[in-house]
């Protein structure tokens, strides 16, 4: 398993002057970015145990996820079944394109809390994808990043990271190593 995709450069994050979060899409930004994605996989995780705290303790474990086109074509959902101490954990990923503004936006919902999460906006260049949204995390402003690198479309890896200075510095807490299921 690599150790991670952070030889991947971030882009460079974009604010107008009331420091709103520009996002803009790649050349080649499509509906059918996510199509490495369809079908089942099996995913290895490595979550960082505390956020901003200097840790560099990680807690691996195993999920499945299963992923399906809707609205012809321009979103897709997925399903992530994981166990933690022992205690089933349901995540659901709902993917949407904007035709229009070329942009996807992808929210997560989860058995814990039954609350869809603010959108994370951006697009693939290259068969990888940035994702960010501002947001706040246990009280402090921060943007999220989500990075999915599918050059390799059978063992695709999902990062995420946060930045608590408009991405002048990036803490990466969770990737998600995975492999399709033929």
């Amino acid at each position: 398993m690599p150790l991670d995709n952070l030889n991947l450069e971030i882009p460079k994050l974009i604010f107008n002057a009331s420091g709103e979060l520009i996002i803009l899409p790649s050349p080649t930004s499509s509906k059918d970015d996510f199509d490495f994605f369809q079908g089942k996989t099996n995913i290895i995780n490595k979550k960082l145990k505390y956020r901003f705290s200097d840790c560099t303790e990680w807690i691996e474990f195993p999920s499945t996820q299963e992923m399906y086109k809707v609205l012809n074509g321009i979103g897709n959902i997925d399903n992530y079944l994981a166990e933690f101490d022992g205690v089933p954990f349901e995540g659901m990923t709902v993917r949407l394109f904007n035709p229009e503004t070329k942009l996807w936006s992808i929210y997560w919902s989860d058995s814990n809390t039954g609350v869809l999460d603010k959108p994370v906006i951006g697009s693939f260049e290259k068969k990888v994808g940035h994702f960010f949204s501002r947001d706040i995390y246990e009280g402090k402003k921060v943007i999220q990043l989500f990075r999915w690198d599918a050059r390799d479309k059978k063992n695709p890896i999902w990062s995420q990271a946060m930045s608590a200075n408009n991405g002048e510095t990036w803490e990466w807490n969770w990737y998600m190593y995975m492999t399709k299921v033929k």
